[in-house]
């Protein structure tokens, strides 16, 4: 029996395709489609290569943005709708307590708690994961400029933040999807059976791995 999802959120570190997904599901399910705008980001470019210094604008920036697009989601519900986002606004902390040292953790968690109380819940969060070699494979490939000065032991700590992170989560139904083997934008087989499973899943912890054939 399939679900009526109003809103699903697609999740996983840097470069494992949450952004590639959340545009497919949008059109299969002729949802809206919220993404973060990373290059709107104007302290991004100048974090990445000197991140000690510009870590809590670059943060903030990201928060509010977060927050601006699911605000206007949550304003505007109701029960026939579907959209689709490339974030989940919990993940912002994950990021925050990445880059911020103890005294701008605290401003920022702060200032962040005023902000999420009132946001609309996912009904599906969809988290993709992959291991190092292939999410750097992936930023590189993808040749995204600012991306190319990340250092991999940030690469690093983000992929164990989320693993982490969606080890104790909780909150929502979730559906875990190992990556490392499928290219949703060229594998429509996959697309179609993790599209039948979003369309049917239930409450609790579920996952989704490639086919065994193509494996």
């Amino acid at each position: 029996m399939e679900n009526h999802l109003r809103y699903i959120a697609v999740e996983g570190p840097l470069g494992v395709g949450k952004t590639t997904l959340a545009k497919k599901l949008a059109g299969s399910l002729r949802a809206e489609l919220i993404l973060e705008q990373p290059a709107d980001n104007p302290f991004l470019d100048d974090f990445y290569r000197q991140p000690e210094h510009l870590a809590l604008p670059t943060q903030l920036h990201f928060l509010m943005s977060r927050r601006e697009a699911l605000r206007d989601l949550s304003e505007n519900v109701d029960e026939s709708m579907c959209c689709v986002s490339d974030f989940l606004f919990q993940k912002d902390r994950l990021f925050a307590g990445l880059t911020l040292d103890a005294k701008q953790f605290e401003l920022y968690s702060a200032i962040s708690k005023e902000l999420e109380f009132d946001l609309l819940v996912p009904d599906l969060v969809v988290y993709l994961q992959a291991p190092l070699d292939v999410l750097y494979d992936r930023i590189e490939k993808r040749a995204i400029a600012s991306e190319q000065t990340i250092a991999s032991s940030y690469v690093a700590r983000l992929q164990k933040a989320y693993t982490e992170m969606f080890h104790n989560y909780t909150e929502t139904p979730l559906l875990i999807i190992n990556a490392t083997d499928i290219d949703f934008a060229q594998n429509d087989q996959d697309y179609q059976r993790l599209l039948k499973q979003i369309k049917t899943v239930q409450a609790g912890r579920h996952y989704f791995n490639p086919s065994p054939e193509l494996a």
